[in-house]
């Protein structure tokens, strides 16, 4: 397995950690909350094997991407513009295809709303728009909730709390062994959940898509969401409503929210088959 090269990136507030490795048109794969580049190491080599130049950012805040000042609130426009600024530096000379998962996927969506020109395709992986689901107030409550008892008792009862409100995922079999970059990550995963939890939680999974530039942009959108999590609507259902209100495609992928660490090479098949067609499951 090649080593990856890493890199930095000075942006407004931050300095923003990066891997790549490859060659081919860039893919950038940006995390959810609370986790960084490494969440996609046994995914990555495949992709770079099939021709893409690969990059994983950790995003601002988490790990290696360091901000300039104290923790505060996080916007998605934020992590697009600093998606966009990174496509900037790695792919100047044209469009680049974007992975997105969880918060990732929302930042990904904030990306190819507002830059479109600097997209092929991006594929949103399970984004938490609870706004988009026909009744999003028990999810709004809940992670106000589970906000709202991590500052009052902490991050073991939070994280229980958001668990048990989102429900278990309907797992066909137990997950693959975990890469040694995912289990290196875990530690670098549970100190970023208290920033995760106080300012990424409640302003990404309350903000609210634009649809109508999403609806311009439908042609290079892919909304996935994984088989594992249909039993759960705060995860599998906002892509799906996604698709019906942009007309983009919408492609189921093995395993559940993490399905990249879950089900690493099924999950990189699926990927490179939604790139290379977009053909997604009506």
């Amino acid at each position: 397995m090649d080593t990856p090269t890493a890199r930095t990136l000075k942006v407004p507030g931050a300095t923003l950690y990066y891997e790549t490795r490859g060659s081919g048109p860039v893919l950038l794969l940006i995390p959810g909350g609370g986790a960084d580049a490494a969440v996609y190491a046994a995914i990555a080599p495949a992709l770079a094997d099939a021709g893409y130049t690969v990059v994983a950012q950790d995003p601002r805040g988490q790990s290696r991407s360091t901000l300039d000042g104290p923790p505060a609130g996080q916007r998605p426009a934020d992590w697009a513009d600093d998606a966009r600024r990174l496509l900037d530096e790695v792919s100047p000379h044209g469009p680049a295809y974007v992975l997105g998962c969880s918060a990732g996927a929302i930042a990904a969506l904030d990306l190819l709303a507002r830059y479109p020109h600097r997209v092929r395709r991006v594929v949103a992986h399970e984004p938490p728009l609870v706004e988009v689901l026909e009744d999003p107030a028990p999810y709004r409550a809940l992670f106000a909730e589970v906000r709202a008892l991590f500052l009052a008792e902490g991050g073991g009862p939070a994280m229980a709390r958001f668990g048990e409100g989102l429900g278990r995922p309907d797992q066909e079999r137990e997950p693959d062994e975990p890469a040694p970059e995912v289990l290196e990550m875990m530690p670098r995963a549970y100190a970023n959940t208290p920033f995760f939890l106080e300012h990424v939680l409640c302003p990404f999974t309350g903000s609210a898509p634009d649809l109508p530039a999403l609806r311009e942009a439908s042609a290079r959108l892919v909304t996935a969401a994984g088989r594992d999590s249909r039993p759960q609507p705060a995860l599998h259902g906002p892509a799906r409503r996604l698709a019906e209100l942009t007309g983009a495609r919408f492609a189921e992928f093995p395993g559940g929210h993490l399905g990249c660490t879950q089900r690493p090479a099924e999950f990189a098949e699926r990927l490179l088959e939604v790139l290379a067609d977009g053909d997604g499951d009506r």
